[in-house]
């Protein structure tokens, strides 16, 4: 979650630590009018109570137009109840392989053609009323129902554990530059897929420099540690 101050989150603010509690929807609430964007399902767990205020959040959110980027168990809640983000085209939803099939099972009412994986990104994407689909995997295949992308970009033979965390939280900034850019600053692409594409690209870029130094030693720790010099080479050069 991306409030306007530094070092803050949503949950890290001391009134919304309980965030099963009762009154964590109207806490939360509070805060809304200062994020750029939301990040929901890194480390959320699956507690009942929790993911009712999950959703109610999500409703919140979106009553105020605020982009949400949605991993992990967040996906889970979104295969129970594929409506929280149904047709709101400021979602962007990063599964993997397992969490892809899960939700397009849970969509579509059937299984995905495992030979078509452009075709079935683009088939959920459309389903859930355009919103962006980021598949991560050996190559990474978006899509916002009209265009299907895919990044490439050279990253390592090892993937660590807390690698997504590091795109989905890498994509929420990414999301909120892109719409403040408007699609005339990325040559008419839709900005959250050009955001997408653009987080995919930079966490590919980390686990690259990371492995150049640590080898099968990497962790995730120090993919971050590269995050500064990964964007310069990417993006500011």
């Amino acid at each position: 979650m991306l409030p306007d101050g530094p070092g803050s989150s949503l949950w890290g603010n001391p009134g919304l630590r309980a965030s099963d509690s009762p009154s964590a929807v109207h806490e939360a609430e509070k805060w809304l009018p200062r994020l750029h964007a939301l990040v929901v399902g890194p480390g959320l767990g699956r507690d009942d109570a929790l993911l009712r205020n999950v959703q109610g959040i999500l409703e919140a959110s979106k009553a105020r137009d605020i982009p949400v980027v949605i991993d992990a168990d967040g996906l889970w809640l979104v295969a129970q109840q594929p409506a929280l983000i149904q047709g709101y085209r400021k979602a962007v939803l990063t599964p993997n392989h397992m969490e892809f099939s899960r939700l397009y099972d849970a969509v579509l009412r059937g299984p995905m053609d495992s030979n078509d994986s452009h075709g079935s990104v683009l088939r959920l994407s459309q389903a859930l009323g355009n919103v962006t689909v980021v598949q991560k995997g050996e190559r990474d295949i978006l899509s916002n129902g009209q265009q299907v992308l895919v990044c490439s970009q050279e990253g390592s033979s090892r993937r660590c554990g807390g690698q997504g965390d590091l795109l989905s939280g890498s994509l929420g900034v990414l999301v909120h530059w892109a719409l403040l850019a408007g699609p005339e600053k990325t040559n008419g692409s839709s900005p959250l897929l050009v955001a997408a594409f653009g987080a995919c690209s930079l966490t590919r870029q980390c686990n690259h420099q990371a492995f150049q130094k640590h080898g099968r030693s990497t962790t995730t720790s120090d993919m971050i540690a590269e995050v500064g010099a990964a964007f310069s080479k990417l993006f500011e050069t």
